[in-house]
């Protein structure tokens, strides 16, 4: 079970939104390669990077802060957010990138998912964000008529290293991770699932550690961090406690 800490980049800075909402938008730090490393040195083992500005715009628009974070941290760097080309994913694996995270593609061209994920093995994730159950796109300002599951399934045995199921109705509002949809599409897949939006408190860590969640790979914390609602230390702890009991 990962715990995912989350560096969101608007106009070269880390931020966090409001319920997806671009004008909603918390400045955090104007470093986000300092951000990285201050991740790191707490213990993490993984970053989640999402180029805001790039998910509106359908292209890489933070490209020079997603380069100094991958220039700043050892850890492993999955990222999203305007990534829409097979040339654009090879460029950022060949930049270092851990992982690429395909959201509005997965919609727009499902084909295309499928196709990097025989050319780059294991390096691929999809997004899904949901507003009501529906899937949305373009930076979550384009709702479709697409169901999670339905689109979830259609990656079945492609060869996704990951499902990132965002529930914007909870995303940087601190109301806790929606765990029963979350659960429910990790049970209709056989694709490792990672919860994200919401994420508000020790409570959400505890529910991680529970025996119905160790299927998920894991989930995504923003705002909570930041804010000082969880304590790294404390939440590595109670992970690794329960990684250590299930072996």
């Amino acid at each position: 079970m990962i715990l995912f800490p989350a560096i969101d980049l608007k106009d070269g800075e880390c931020v966090r939104l409001k319920l997806g909402d671009m004008q909603e938008a918390t400045v955090y730090n104007t470093d986000p390669a300092a951000q990285a490393r201050a991740f790191e040195d707490q213990g993490f083992e993984w970053l989640h990077v999402v180029d805001l500005n790039g998910a509106f715009a359908g292209e890489s628009v933070n490209g020079s802060a997603v380069e100094a974070i991958l220039k700043a941290t050892k850890n492993p760097v999955q990222l999203g957010g305007g990534i829409r080309t097979l040339d654009h994913i090879e460029a950022w694996l060949g930049k270092g990138l851990a992982r690429v995270i395909l959201g509005t593609v997965a919609v727009r061209d499902p084909d295309l998912v499928k196709q990097a994920c025989r050319a780059f093995p294991g390096k691929i994730a999809v997004g899904i964000d949901a507003r009501g159950g529906k899937v949305a796109v373009e930076g979550w300002a384009e709702a479709s008529e697409l169901e999670v599951v339905e689109l979830a399934r259609r990656f079945e045995g492609a060869g996704v290293a990951a499902i990132i199921y965002t529930d914007i109705d909870r995303d940087g509002v601190l109301t806790g991770i929606n765990w029963e949809s979350t659960l429910a599409l990790a049970d209709s897949v056989d694709i490792p699932v990672i919860a994200s939006g919401g994420l508000a408190s020790t409570a959400d860590i505890v529910r991680m550690t529970m025996p119905d969640a160790a299927r998920l790979e894991g989930a995504i914390s923003g705002r909570a961090l930041y804010d000082g609602r969880i304590d790294p230390q404390e939440a590595l702890e109670l992970l690794h406690g329960a990684r250590e009991t299930d072996k």
